[in-house]
């Protein structure tokens, strides 16, 4: 889940996997039970599309001192990510563990105000009791799939793993795995496994629009792909950090071509999590002096999740980048969670076309009547409008026909190190 990362005060996922390590041992020691209880609330998703995520950090900030105060004495709380909550009850039987599972969801059940909406919130829980010899990731697995079948039937149950059906999410394969990547995220940050790749963007005479800075992560002699490290760095907020080093990063680079008499924009991807922060625009003036080049050679890419959230933050900071002269491009626009309401409020310089319309060109026709709408109103707008994904001289065609400013995709260049990107300009005779 993207957002709703503000919310803390309780044990994370590593800090609770710990902890079953260490009450496991308590309970082969001692004889006694062990139980924990997954708990998840239902239909969150619809609370952060309905009131974007401060709302959604409300929400389960009240959800999680209800359960802690419900659980007091009798259970450790530990929050897994996202809306979900796992309790580990020393000492507890089947029907101890049973009785509390009901006691937490009455209390969750109880109404909540949100604004002035009155919400009735339910959730979906899953029950394990650890086994003789048993490991404690698997325990806590089984805890996770028994939740995930009382999510299936139809939530605002309760069910104890052994009552579920086998197949279900693997959550604490899922939970390990994150661990790695974040460790490794650690050790290339410490290490200098960080990188940035570089994608030109075209426009119709072939001159250059601007470059996006991708980002590259490799540690212990393994590439890790963005899909794999960007959610985990999210997750635990390292993306802050990885976001400030793509800065300065991204706005070297810039003052590099520019000092090679290669005038380019550099586009530098930001996350929802820098941009609430108080303390962007010191990172965003920092990198510009630092890299000593000049704001409007730089580009901030924006995700479309901001539209849920156009916090007081937020808006700040935007504002200080275009005063200062940095450019500001709304990427991967149309899939998301595009707002109209809020398009107006950002004062974004560009409009980049997500690839999902792109591939379908030219053969689909609804698709082209979206793309086109889409550009007159980032026309109306005063925007330049982009489109991403383009592999093929027909869509590249259509699409110039259909009146984009500029394209970017691998039908020009996929993304390349520094060193190619230069001689990929020089063989193009950039001036």
């Amino acid at each position: 889940m993207v957002g709703n990362d503000s919310v803390t005060g309780f044990l994370d996922r590593n800090g609770c996997l710990q902890l079953v390590v260490k009450l496991a041992a308590w309970a082969k020691s001692t004889g006694k039970p062990l139980a924990a209880l997954w708990v998840d609330l239902d239909r969150f998703r619809q609370i952060n599309e309905s009131f974007g995520h401060l709302g959604g950090d409300q929400v389960i900030l009240q959800m999680a001192e209800r359960i802690r105060d419900r659980v007091h004495g009798r259970a450790e709380l530990s929050r897994m990510g996202g809306d979900e909550f796992v309790c580990i009850a020393p000492g507890l039987n089947r029907h101890q563990v049973d009785e509390l599972a009901h006691e937490i969801q009455r209390v969750i059940e109880l109404p909540l105000h949100l604004g002035e909406m009155q919400l009735h919130p339910t959730a979906s829980i899953g029950i394990a009791i650890l086994e003789n010899g048993e490991d404690p990731f698997a325990f806590i697995e089984r805890t996770d799939r028994a939740m995930m079948e009382a999510k299936r039937q139809g939530g605002n149950r309760i069910v104890f793993s052994g009552d579920e059906p086998i197949p279900g999410r693997l959550g604490i394969l899922l939970a390990r795995e994150e661990l790695a990547i974040e460790n490794k995220l650690h050790t290339a940050l410490e290490s200098g496994g960080l990188r940035l790749h570089y994608q030109p963007i075209l426009r119709a005479d072939g001159s250059i629009e601007a470059i996006e800075a991708l980002m590259r992560c490799a540690a212990d002699d393994e590439e890790i792909p963005p899909a794999r490290f960007i959610p985990v760095a999210e997750k635990t907020g390292l993306v802050i950090r990885l976001g400030e080093w793509s800065l300065l990063q991204g706005a070297s680079h810039a003052r590099r071509l520019q000092l090679a008499g290669l005038r380019c924009k550099v586009a530098i991807n930001v996350s929802r999590a820098q941009l609430v922060d108080p303390k962007f625009s010191q990172a965003l003036h920092g990198a510009l002096i630092c890299a000593n080049v000049s704001p409007d050679l730089i580009e901030l890419e924006l995700t479309e999740s901001l539209f849920m959230d156009i916090s007081d933050d937020v808006q700040n900071n935007l504002r200080n980048a275009r005063a200062c002269g940095v450019g500001l491009a709304i990427d991967d626009f149309g899939t998301g969670y595009s707002c109209l309401a809020n398009l107006k409020d950002i004062p974004a310089t560009k409009l980049k076309l997500d690839r999902a319309f792109v591939k379908m060109l030219p053969q689909d026709q609804r698709a082209l009547s979206v793309v086109r709408a889409m550009i007159q109103l980032g026309r109306e707008l005063g925007m330049t409008v982009i489109a991403e994904g383009v592999e093929t001289r027909e869509q590249l065609e259509t699409l110039w026909d259909a009146g984009v400013d500029a394209v970017q995709g691998y039908y020009h260049a996929r993304p390349m190190d520094e060193e190619a990107l230069q001689a990929w300009l020089a063989a193009r005779e950039v001036p």
